[in-house]
C-alpha cells in the first residue's frame, strides 16, 4: 500500500472510530469490511476485516480503490426507525417554530390561532404535490392570519394612551 493510501486509510478509520463513538459503539465491536473489485465490473466483493457478519450494529466498509471514503451498512429496520425519528424531529421542529411565530404576534387566544394556522397549512398542503415536502413561510402565514382575523390577536395600540398613539401615527 502506498504512503498516500495508508494516510487516506488511517483518516477514514479515524472517521469511522469517531462515528462509532457517537453511535455508542465500542471499537472492539465494530464491523469493518473491505470492498474489493473483481474481474466483473458489475460485481465487488466484501471482505470481513474486523468484527462479525452477525452484528446488527452498523457495518463500515472501505473501498480498496477509494480509501478516502467509508460506507455504512445498517439493517433496513434500523434505517426505517432512523427515518421515523428524523420525521418526528422535523415535525416537532416545525411545531416549535409555528408556536414561536404565533407567540411573537401576541395572540388573544393561542389555541384559536393555532387551529386557524393548521387549517391554512392543511389547505396549502392539499394544493401541493404530495410527493414533495411543503415549504411555508410561517411569518407570512401568521401575518396573513392576523390581517384576515385581527380579533385573534392583541393590538398593543389599543392599550396605549391616545396621545402616544397619535405620536406613533405621526411618526409612521
Amino acid at each position: 500500500m502506498s504512503e498516500e493510501k495508508k494516510n487516506n486509510h488511517q483518516e477514514v478509520i479515524k472517521k469511522i472510530d469517531s462515528l462509532s463513538e457517537n453511535l455508542g459503539l465500542k471499537k472492539e465491536n465494530q464491523t469493518l469490511l473491505t470492498i474489493k473489485k473483481t474481474d466483473d465490473p458489475n460485481k465487488k466483493e466484501l471482505y470481513l476485516e474486523q468484527g462479525s457478519w452477525d452484528s446488527t450494529d452498523p457495518w463500515f466498509a472501505i473501498d480498496e480503490d477509494d480509501q478516502k471514503h467509508a460506507y455504512a451498512f445498517i439493517p433496513a429496520d434500523a434505517f426505517a426507525q432512523m427515518i421515523d425519528t428524523l420525521r418526528h424531529a422535523q415535525h416537532e421542529n416545525f411545531n416549535l417554530k409555528l408556536e414561536k411565530t404565533i407567540w411573537q404576534n401576541i395572540p388573544a387566544d393561542f389555541e384559536d390561532v393555532w387551529v386557524v394556522a393548521m387549517d391554512e397549512i392543511r389547505n396549502h398542503a392539499r394544493k401541493e404535490d404530495p410527493n414533495k415536502p411543503i415549504s411555508i413561510d410561517l411569518e407570512k402565514l401568521i401575518s396573513n392570519i392576523k390581517k384576515e382575523h385581527p380579533n385573534l390577536f392583541i393590538n398593543i395600540k389599543d392599550f396605549m394612551p391616545t396621545n402616544i398613539n397619535q405620536l406613533q401615527d405621526n411618526h409612521d
